[in-house]
Parts: C-alpha cells; sequence; structure tokens
C-alpha cells in the first residue's frame, strides 16, 4: 500500500496524462444552467434503403426492418418538429452511405462552432460533405479537422455544460481528442478509455444541466468513475439497468422546461421507471429498436443547435 502523500501524486499524475490542456491559462467556462441543452436547429437524415444489409454493426447477424426504422425515424423527426416546435433540417438519404442517418458522429457544435469530424470507420468519411453543407448554410463558424491521423465520432463526445468528455474507442483516438480541445480552448477536454462498447454515448448520455444518465454495467460504471477522477466538479447521476437506455436526448425548450427523450417502454421498461422519478422533466418515449441493430443510438440522429438571433 503507497502512502496517502503518494497516493495523491499519483493519481495527479495520471489525471494530467487524461486531461488535455490548450495554451490557455485558464478553462474554467461553463454554460449557464438555463442555456444548457437549448436548442433551435436540428440537423437529421434520411434512411437509405442500403442501411438495411450494408450499415456497419458490432453484431453482424442483427436484420433490420427497414419499414420500422423510417416509421421510428418520422417518429423521433416528429417529436422535435412537431411537438418541441424546432427548426429541422432534414438532409436527403445517399444510398452510398448506410451509415449517414447517424449524423451526431460528423461533427461536435458548441457556441456556434462546429468541428467536421473525421469518422473512424474510413466507409464514413464521405458523410461530412452534406452536414458540413448544412452548417456553412446555418452560418456556423466551420472548422476542419484535416490531420489524416486523427480519428473522431461524434458518439464519443460527452459535453456536460462544464468541459468535454472523449471516448478513446475503436472509432476515436487521441489526437482527435486532441484537436477538439484545440478547438474549444474554453473547455477542458477529459479521455475515457471505452473497450466493450462502440462509443462513450453508448451508454451514457447527460439528462439535464448537471445530470449523467449512466448505464449499470461494469464497463459503464468504470467509465463514470473515470469521469469523475477527471472532472474538477460534482455531477448528480441517474442509473439506468440498460446501457442502452442511458442513451437520451436531453432539451430545454422555452415554455417547456426540462425535455428528455428516452428509449419506449416497451423496450426498456425497467429503465423507464428509473426516468419516471425525473418529475420536473417532460419525459418523451421514442422508440428505436431496429436502428439499434446498426449501433444507432437516440442521440445518433441528429446534430443539435442552438442559434443565436444575431447569427
Amino acid at each position: 500500500m503507497l502512502p496517502p502523500a503518494l497516493q495523491s501524486a499519483v493519481h495527479n499524475t495520471l489525471r494530467s496524462i487524461s486531461r488535455l490542456r490548450s495554451t490557455q491559462p485558464a478553462r474554467m467556462a461553463a454554460l449557464d444552467a438555463s442555456s444548457f441543452g437549448r436548442c433551435t436547429h436540428v440537423i437529421t437524415r434520411a434512411i437509405p434503403d442500403s442501411l438495411c444489409h450494408e450499415a456497419l454493426r458490432m453484431d453482424g447477424d442483427s436484420t433490420v426492418d427497414l419499414t420500422k426504422a423510417r416509421h421510428h425515424h418520422e417518429l423521433y423527426i416528429g417529436v422535435l418538429r412537431n411537438r418541441l416546435g424546432l427548426d429541422v433540417v432534414e438532409l436527403p438519404a445517399d444510398e452510398g452511405l448506410p451509415d449517414a442517418p447517424f449524423v451526431e458522429d460528423t461533427a461536435i457544435i458548441c457556441e456556434g462552432t462546429a468541428l467536421i469530424t473525421r469518422p473512424g470507420a474510413p466507409s464514413r468519411r464521405k458523410e461530412v460533405d452534406a452536414v458540413r453543407k448544412a452548417l456553412q448554410d446555418l452560418q456556423m463558424n466551420v472548422v476542419e479537422m484535416t490531420d489524416e491521423s486523427a480519428t473522431l465520432d461524434g458518439g464519443d463526445v460527452l459535453f456536460t455544460g462544464r468541459e468535454f468528455f472523449v471516448g478513446l474507442s475503436k472509432r476515436t483516438n487521441q489526437r482527435g481528442a486532441e484537436i477538439l480541445a484545440d478547438t474549444f480552448k474554453d473547455y477542458a477536454v477529459s479521455t475515457v478509455p471505452v473497450c466493450e462498447s462502440l462509443h462513450l454515448k453508448s451508454f451514457c448520455s447527460m439528462a439535464g444541466p448537471n445530470l449523467i444518465v449512466i448505464g449499470s454495467s461494469e464497463a459503464a460504471q468504470k467509465a463514470l468513475k473515470t469521469m469523475q477522477q477527471m472532472s474538477d466538479h460534482r455531477y448528480d447521476k441517474l442509473t439506468v439497468p440498460d446501457d442502452a437506455a442511458a442513451n437520451c436526448v436531453y432539451l430545454n425548450i422555452p415554455g417547456k422546461g426540462h425535455v428528455l427523450l428516452h428509449r419506449a417502454p416497451e423496450e426498456f421498461p425497467e429503465s423507464v421507471k428509473v426516468f419516471e422519478k425525473l418529475k420536473e422533466h417532460m419525459l418523451i418515449p421514442v422508440a428505436n429498436s431496429e436502428l439499434s441493430k446498426v449501433d444507432g443510438c437516440l442521440t445518433c440522429c441528429s446534430l443539435l443547435i442552438n442559434k443565436s438571433p444575431e447569427v
């Protein structure tokens, strides 16, 4: 057993290795709690026929019901546009890009700046072209990731309003995390190893300004412990029985308050019981059983943008 002083020194050293720091002297930025989750525009993309057989998947034996997948996707978009009143930009399907509906992986958006990613799967690299154009049309400050040694999927990026956590996975590497840190210099960026899941957000997401939803698996809990060790802030947590159910879409909509899109009760009934404890949230169940067969989560299907009036 190491002496307490040495234990502390080792812990601080490991922290500095996993935490990326820019040349900026201070990185203490934090969105006001009332601003976190604000959204005016959403980018989505239609599902091509090719998704059914050609989309990448961790489980190679899964069969997607394309009609059902499109129905779920239409309901998802309908919630955003009709129920929540957001301006939805729907990009057309591309049969040559079977994974393109998972637009979250193509850009990281924070406070008017959009970092175009370099997806970890080479077959997905061209997906960024249409998304880049849509972001430029929305007059966002678009930053390119040009380093060919870097990979970054948006599904590995958890923004808490105070800092970024970036999963180091099969799709995202250290160099990708470093470029994100260089792009968003006001925020601390910490890396989190992801071994058993596709992305960091395969088992976690934000459900409010200070609330992390986390799955119950050993891998999810280990990742949460790493995030707690890396952060200078203490977050509340909501633990759900199912890792996949921990991926939710949180929005802060004027006039509606805290809104949480979560997986439907017929898919994860025990996790839904946990969400029902969030009495101050508008809870909206959304089915996602078919896209989940090709590793699609709820956050995967949209890019959320808060476009200020002056932009």
